[in-house]
């Protein structure tokens, strides 16, 4: 009897210490509380429509909002969804949801729920998904739902099932403008962690642990983002717990004992080209531009070495879809002025290109640069005005802050812009997206270059085609294109390194082909489940 009575002073006591280790709060126990250091600090509030459209915006909403499939290092993997199949006879992904996800009131996450979702976003668009080709979405029961697909739509698991975030109908149908809610509810969803607090002033972030998540009681008990001019110190001083940092830092943060762990080419820095104005719309100027300028030189004297030269075909080289056989531009003055030549321009007595009696000038505009996460200074102007003089081509370097400079871009109000972004890992549809105003009109760092029809056709081809080899074969040939085109040239993948504290109960890694629609940073929310 006294051994039976021990028992179960025992396991009571062992299930109070399982329960408090869970609260998403600090206790008596010593909840974990990790800390994330970055330099920009605010990403708009966490929630679909008050977030940045930027890729750091996106997984600050993550940690609430799940999906009903995410990624790991291995793929897609289950989320609000356990499984699921697609029918190509009918065109219908069905999705069984876990019968164990709730809303973080309490109440549980159902097929009404992901069908009021899409119906809700058809109204009030979340530009990082597309739903135009879902024909209607139908709750079987409470954890079934079937979607219907318009037309075959080989992106739909990458861009609906792991990067649309699903809204609990009870709280978001009645609301109209959900760009202005605020209202505490605003921040319910079903993900691992519990909005705390967001100071815009101060660009902090706090989340606390949901216990009742369906996957599991979350390993931390509260995740805080911190602004930090400088994230490596604050990541050497214990004052951060991961931070991104520059690759030359790695070796000797990895002697300090932190983990230092690095990224595939899942981010590319190009040159925006007003391919709407002359001489910027003659393809054969935007290849003497890509001649003129040296990648390699860039990559030394703005990184230090810390970048590869990018493909010209806009995918990564580490997309399995890349095709290696795309056109090349290396460093060849002499062709680029050749070019310029074939298109009646000559030089003056200062060396420089004119024609009819104008001086051949351009603006190049410079802003910093949001690269996997983090604020980065553009250096990149400097090096490419010098290399575009050099063969005769007058450049004006105008620097703006990036949100300017993105108004600027919208409206066609620019010549050069260096800009870039992620997602060339993920899903090819990146392609349609930074190169078709259909489908990026809403991205600044979209191309929106219509005016090739075969390139238009081929890439709207390729999200319809459910064969992998018939696919990768068209996202081939449409990277030929785009490489012999130029509308905007890649110049280069910067090399992306974080670390972080090995001594905390988490293991950050970045995920092969980016998280969601292929956004390259390692703070993949799976890493914070037991």
């Amino acid at each position: 009897m006294i051994k039976d009575t021990r028992k179960i002073l025992l396991f009571l006591i062992s299930f109070l210490f399982l329960l408090i280790s869970c609260l998403p709060f600090h206790s008596a126990w010593g909840g974990e509380e990790l800390r994330i250091a970055d330099s920009a600090g605010d990403w708009g509030y966490p929630n679909p429509f008050r977030h940045y459209p930027r890729g750091p915006g996106y997984v600050r909403m993550s940690f609430i909002f799940d999906t009903l499939i995410w990624k790991n290092n291995n793929g897609f993997i289950p989320a609000l969804a356990e499984s699921w199949n697609y029918n190509p006879s009918d065109m219908t992904f069905t999705f069984h949801l876990n019968s164990n996800a709730k809303w973080h009131d309490g109440k549980p996450v159902t097929g009404e729920d992901v069908a009021f979702t899409v119906e809700y976003f058809r109204t009030h668009p979340y530009r990082f998904i597309k739903i135009a080709d879902i024909e209607d979405v139908q709750p079987e029961d409470g954890n079934t739902v079937v979607f219907r697909l318009s037309t075959p739509y080989a992106p739909f698991l990458s861009i609906i099932g792991a990067s649309m975030p699903i809204l609990p109908k009870h709280i978001w149908e009645t609301v109209e403008k959900p760009e202005v809610y605020d209202d505490p509810k605003a921040f319910v969803g079903s993900g691992p962690y519990l909005f705390g607090d967001f100071d815009k002033t101060k660009g902090t972030y706090l989340y606390r642990a949901f216990v009742d998540y369906y996957l599991g009681c979350p390993k931390v008990d509260r995740l805080i983002y911190i602004r930090s001019a400088n994230p490596l110190l604050s990541l050497t001083s214990g004052e951060a717990d991961l931070a991104n940092i520059r690759p030359e830092m790695a070796k000797h943060l990895a002697k300090k004992g932190m983990t230092v762990i690095s990224d595939e080419h899942g981010w590319v820095k190009k040159l925006m080209v007003n391919h709407k104005k002359w001489p910027l719309s003659e393809t054969r100027f935007r290849k003497a531009l890509a001649y003129a300028i040296n990648q390699s030189e860039i990559i030394e004297k703005s990184h230090r070495g810390f970048a590869s030269p990018a493909s010209y075909g806009l995918l990564s080289v580490d997309h399995e879809m890349y095709n290696p056989a795309v056109p090349t531009y290396p460093y060849n003055p002499a062709k680029s002025i050749q070019l310029l030549e074939s298109l009646g321009f000559t030089k003056n007595q200062s060396g420089m290109f004119q024609k009819n009696g104008k001086e051949l000038k351009l603006e190049l505009l410079c802003s910093t640069i949001t690269a996997a996460g983090e604020n980065v200074a553009d250096r990149d102007g400097e090096v490419i005005k010098n290399q575009l003089q050099h063969i005769g081509i007058e450049i004006e370097l105008i620097h703006m802050e990036r949100t300017t400079a993105d108004v600027h871009i919208k409206k066609w109000d620019f010549d050069l812009a260096l800009s870039g972004h992620g997602g060339i890992t993920g899903d090819p549809v990146i392609m349609n997206q930074m190169i078709l105003s259909s489908y990026g009109g809403g991205s600044v760092n979209s191309s929106r270059y219509d005016e090739n029809r075969q390139l238009n056709e081929i890439l709207e081809k390729s999200v319809s085609e459910m064969d992998h080899k018939k696919r990768t074969e068209l996202v081939y040939e449409a990277q030929m294109i785009y490489a012999t085109e130029l509308p905007s040239i890649a110049l280069y993948y910067p090399h992306a390194f974080s670390a972080y504290n090995p001594e905390k109960s988490v293991h950050w890694f970045y995920t092969k082909g980016g998280m969601a629609t292929g956004i390259p940073i390692s703070q993949n929310k799976t890493a914070l489940i037991r």
